[in-house]
């Protein structure tokens, strides 16, 4: 009996530290190379909806010592991979709050940038945009903080389709990807921005609803962006909830299964 007990006692431990093992080698993996996300808010409408849930790609742009764990890692600062290119969509840290924000690089160091009715001035040149058709949502209320969504066709009642115009947006690369406009709001038109070196520059898809480089950190916006405050790339939306949480698995959207971001 006594070495039955002492099989099963030595089971046990084998198996608590499996566990813990399991879970060093899940810290260690979501430290170094890849970080979870899950988008509350709709600044980057229709490529993120709320709800879906992803993975940064934290090797993408380096890493840094912040980030190794247990401060184990023998360089210190950050080792640039690469930088950064118009049009990633990138989750990077706010320069002031600290939040988690996710938007798309629209411009590198020396750049200099406008908005002009609504159009994106890359060094004095606008970036092409053509008609894409119409976006089209419930008019409900979403993800976990319950907002309404904004619309072009407002006012809309609840249950109704909330509409916003689609305008496919090119870069001088030959990348595009679409953006929506809802109305013509304070932040359509600005002052040039000249991107300071290291920094980088990004606006929300939802053109009308995001918080983001248009408007200077003194004015409660992000402003530019450090190089140091990237947090990685996002690549692929694995799978997304129409509900108040990402456990609600009834509430999961069939067609946004592993998504390919623009």
């Amino acid at each position: 009996m006594a070495g039955k007990a002492k099989r099963a006692d030595s089971g046990f431990v084998e198996t608590v530290k499996t566990i813990v093992y399991a879970l060093l080698i899940a810290g260690v993996f979501r430290t170094l190379f890849f970080q979870p996300f899950w988008i509350p808010s709709g600044s980057m409408k229709e490529t993120l909806l709320i709800g879906d849930f992803l993975f940064v790609n934290k090797m993408a742009y380096g890493y840094s010592r912040w980030s190794c764990p247990f401060g184990m890692c023998p360089f210190s600062g950050r080792i640039l991979a690469r930088e950064p290119e118009r049009g990633d969509i990138v989750v990077f840290r706010h320069p002031v709050t600290g939040a988690d924000f996710i938007k798309r690089v629209v411009g590198l160091p020396g750049d200099r940038i406008q908005m002009r009715e609504g159009i994106v001035w890359l060094n004095g040149e606008p970036l092409q945009q053509e008609p894409a058709g119409i976006f089209t949502e419930v008019f409900e209320r979403q993800g976990p903080m319950g907002q309404f969504p904004r619309c072009a066709n407002a006012p809309v009642g609840q249950g109704g389709t909330c509409e916003k115009t689609r305008l496919r947006e090119t870069l001088p690369s030959g990348r595009s990807y679409v953006v929506l406009d809802i109305d013509t709001g304070p932040l359509d038109n600005t002052a040039v921005f000249t991107v300071p070196a290291g920094e980088f520059f990004f606006i929300g898809d939802n053109r009308d609803n995001s918080q983001d480089s248009r408007e200077v950190q003194s004015r409660g916006g992000v402003g530019t962006v450090p190089f140091e405050n990237l947090i990685g790339r996002a690549r692929h939306v694995v799978f997304s909830s129409a509900g108040r949480s990402m456990l609600h698995f009834w509430t999961l959207r069939s067609d946004r299964f592993f998504v390919r971001l623009e």
